[in-house]
C-alpha cells in the first residue's frame, strides 16, 4: 500500500501516545519507512526506545542533539519525508503549528517541512470545542494541512465525549485515500531511462552522444513528486539522482536493454528518455588501438532498438518514447510512434543552442496516435517533465 513511502511521525504528549506505537507498526507493515519525532511530553507516556525498536531508526527528541555531524537533523527529516503525520496532536501542538512556533524538535522540524501534513488530534472534549482550538484548526486547514477529526468515545477523564483519537487502522485507511486522490501517480511503478549510453571501442575509447541526462532526471523528480515508485536506469551522467529513486547504473545499450526488460513486468509506465546509441563497433579491441596510421576506420553495426524490443513483450504498460530530431520533427516523430508501438512520444529539436542535450531548457511536442496533442514553448526541463507526468497520469487514470 505505501511502498517505500517516507513517513515522519510526530508524537506529542497525550495518553493516546500508545496508539502511535500501533500506527508506526501498521505503516511499516504496509511498506512505509517511518522516522519518529517526539515532544518532551510524549516521552512521559512512551519511551523513544519503543519507537526505535519498531522503526529501526533513531528517534529525534532534542533539537540540540545532532548525532550525525554531517547533517542538521530537523532539516534532514524535513527533506526526507514524503508525508508528515502528527498523531496524537494535542491542543498545545496544534496551537504552535498554527502560529509558526518552533521551540522543540517537533515544531522546528514541522516548520521546515514543505510536504503534505496530516494532523490527528487527541484531547478533552472541552478543549476540542474551545473557540481558540477551532480557530487554530481552521488556520491549519487554510494552510493546506489535513485534519483527521477525533471521534466521540471514552476519554481519559472517565466519560464519553468528542476528542478521542481515531484508531490506527482508520488513520492508515484515511492516509491511503488522501494520497490516492491527491497524488496523480501514487503507488504506480514508473521505469525511467536517462543519460547517453556508451559503446566501447577499446579499453579507453567509446562511442557516445552529448546527452547530459537532465531531461530524464527531471522526469524522475516529477514522477516521485506525483507519488510514484521510480526505478531509474541511467547511463553515465554527472547528475546526482533523486535519493528516493531506485537507481540502476548501466553503460552500454545492451546493458540498458537487459535491465529494462528485467524490470518491465513490474512497471505500470516506461519512459525512455535515454539517448541510446544507434550503432556500436562490430568488434571490441581488448587492447588499446595504437596510433599507427593517419586514418582509422571503424566498422559499426546497429544496436538493438530497445523500444521495438519492448513492444514485442509489453503487456499493459504505458510506454513513452523520446525523439531527438534536427529536422522534420513532427513527421519523423509520428513514424517512430507507429513503428515502435508507443502510447506517447515526446519530440524535441536538439539543433538549437537554447534547447536540447546540455541545456537546462527544452522545447517539445507531445504526440500520440491522434497527432500532436500539445506543444511547449522554450521552457525548463523541470516544467516540461511535470507536464509530461500530468499527461501520463491523465491517460493511465482514465
Amino acid at each position: 500500500m505505501f511502498n517505500n513511502l517516507n513517513v515522519a511521525l510526530y508524537v506529542s504528549g497525550s495518553i493516546a501516545c500508545y496508539k502511535s506505537l500501533t500506527l508506526a507498526r501498521d505503516l511499516i507493515k504496509k511498506g512505509a519507512n517511518v522516522r519518529v519525532i517526539m515532544t518532551r511530553g510524549a516521552q512521559m507516556f512512551v519511551t523513544p526506545l519503543a519507537f526505535q525498536t519498531l522503526t529501526k531508526n533513531l528517534v529525534f527528541t532534542d533539537i540540540n542533539d545532532e548525532p550525525n555531524e554531517k547533517e542538521i537533523t530537523h532539516i534532514d527529516i524535513a527533506k526526507w519525508s514524503d508525508i508528515s503525520v502528527v498523531a496524537p496532536a494535542t491542543a498545545n501542538l496544534i496551537s504552535k503549528m498554527a502560529n509558526g512556533i518552533a521551540d522543540d524538535a517537533v515544531t522546528t522540524t514541522l516548520l521546515a517541512t514543505d510536504g503534505k501534513k496530516f494532523v490527528v488530534p487527541a484531547m478533552n472534549d472541552h478543549m476540542w470545542h474551545n473557540p481558540a482550538t477551532q480557530r487554530n484548526l481552521q488556520t491549519l486547514n487554510n494552510d493546506g494541512i489535513n485534519i483527521f477529526s477525533p471521534t466521540k468515545g471514552y476519554l481519559a477523564e472517565g466519560y464519553s465525549g468528542k476528542g478521542r483519537m481515531i484508531e490506527p487502522e482508520v488513520i492508515v485507511d484515511k492516509l491511503y485515500d488522501q494520497l490516492k486522490d491527491s497524488d496523480s501517480l501514487f503507488n504506480k511503478n514508473i521505469l525511467i531511462t536517462a543519460g547517453g549510453t556508451r559503446e566501447p571501442i577499446d579499453p579507453v575509447r567509446y562511442i557516445s552522444n552529448n546527452s547530459s541526462g537532465k531531461m530524464g532526471y527531471a522526469i524522475v523528480d516529477a514522477a516521485i513528486d506525483a507519488g510514484a515508485n521510480v526505478t531509474l536506469v541511467t547511463a553515465p551522467s554527472k547528475l546526482i539522482p533523486n535519493q528516493k529513486a531506485n537507481v540502476i547504473k548501466v553503460k552500454t545499450s545492451a546493458e540498458m536493454e537487459a535491465v529494462v526488460k528485467n524490470n518491465l513486468n513490474n512497471a505500470d509506465v516506461l519512459i525512455m528518455a535515454a539517448a541510446v546509441s544507434d550503432y556500436k563497433p562490430s568488434q571490441y579491441n581488448k587492447q588499446k588501438i595504437k596510433k599507427s596510421s593517419d586514418k582509422l576506420v571503424l566498422d559499426l553495426v546497429k544496436t538493438h532498438d530497445i523500444l521495438k524490443e519492448v513492444a514485442k513483450v509489453k503487456n499493459n504498460q504505458f510506454v513513452v518514447g523520446f525523439a531527438a530530431e534536427t529536422q522534420n520533427l513532427v513527421q519523423n516523430a509520428k513514424v517512430k510512434l507507429k513503428n515502435k508501438n508507443l502510447d506517447l512520444l515526446v519530440a524535441n529539436d536538439v539543433s538549437h543552442a537554447e534547447t536540447g542535450f546540455s541545456s537546462d531548457n527544452n522545447k517539445v511536442s507531445f504526440i500520440d496516435s491522434n497527432g500532436v496533442i500539445d506543444e511547449t514553448d522554450v521552457d525548463s526541463k523541470k516544467n516540461i517533465a511535470n507536464q509530461l507526468i500530468n499527461i501520463v497520469s491523465n491517460r493511465i487514470n482514465k
